[in-house]
């Protein structure tokens, strides 16, 4: 089973990208969940939401507290809520930010970390800051975990018309940036 717990604030679509992921899981004829946990229902409120995937039924209701795969919307809650908490060792860290890992301050964590700009993508692609769709772009390349045809689909049935087709947009792009960020570590890892 693979799970992803996304952390975000209010506004951001923590809750439509969990429903989205699933979605996409469930069009490549595999078995999904999606919810969320509120603490305050405000915008800018901390914001939770979770998303397995697994090729058998999966029976398990509770948050996900050993997540194979983080997003994090909001690079300021890296400083105010235990992100990393229960992570499993191999697992996989997307953040939205135009900084890179080390910029942010993660020089000491030791899996695989990433980030993409994807408010500013948003912004670009359909002049909203909403990274939600966009970030998930990014996890289908770090991961694996669904592909960007069944992600950008599920995207453009969720938000019919222009939206859709410019938040699929910004998922390829985001996409594609966390592919080549990849290729570039890669390269440098061997010329180490």
């Amino acid at each position: 089973m693979f799970q992803v717990r996304i952390h975000g604030r209010g506004g951001q679509g923590a809750v439509t990208a969990a429903e989205l992921l699933s979605v996409a899981a469930f069009m490549e004829d595999r078995h999904a969940q999606a919810f969320p946990s509120f603490g305050s229902e405000r915008t800018g409120a901390p914001v939770v939401a979770f998303c397995r995937i697994d090729d058998r039924p999966i029976r398990v209701r509770e948050p996900v507290m050993q997540p194979d795969a983080l997003i994090i919307q909001d690079p300021t809650l890296l400083h105010q809520v235990n992100v990393f908490d229960g992570l499993r060792p191999d697992g996989a860290v997307l953040i939205n930010s135009p900084r890179s890992a080390a910029e942010l301050g993660l020089t000491e964590f030791t899996g695989r970390a990433l980030t993409v700009p994807a408010t500013a993508l948003a912004v670009r692609h359909f002049g909203r800051p909403v990274p939600n769709a966009v970030l998930l772009g990014g996890l289908a390349a770090l991961t694996g975990c669904v592909t960007i045809e069944s992600l950008t689909t599920a995207v453009c049935e969720r938000f019919p018309g222009d939206l859709g087709q410019a938040n699929a947009a910004a998922a390829r792009e985001a996409y594609d940036h966390v592919r080549k960020a990849e290729r570039e570590e890669r390269a440098h890892a061997q010329a180490d």
